[in-house]
């Protein structure tokens, strides 16, 4: 008889083992899903870094270019006022001549 009185307590006893061994897989099983949801969101927060580099790169390729531009531009703008400075000074030159042929 006396068993027959384990037996109950023993098949109780793995049912509370079970149990506790089910509620620890399924906390192992949420972890994991944590974990996995994280690699994803981490793996899409590098994909946006990398996608806004080379947004970033662009830009600045762009800006490069502008920047080359305008030094040409100035350059040119350069050229033209020391013309136009010369043209300046000729026209003077010329006027003082025609001041004196006049006198």
């Amino acid at each position: 008889m006396a068993s027959s009185e384990t037996q109950p307590r023993f098949g109780q006893s793995v049912k509370g083992l079970l149990s506790d061994k089910v509620t620890s897989c399924s906390g192992d099983v949420i972890a994991l899903t944590r974990q996995v949801l994280k690699g994803s969101r981490s793996q899409e927060l590098l994909s946006q870094a990398a996608r806004n580099m080379v947004i970033q790169e662009d830009a600045i390729l762009h800006s490069e270019d502008s920047l080359r531009k305008m030094s040409i531009i100035t350059t040119h703008l350069q050229y033209q006022q020391e013309a136009i400075q010369k043209n300046v000074e000729h026209s003077k030159n010329l006027q003082d001549q025609l001041r004196h042929l006049m006198k």
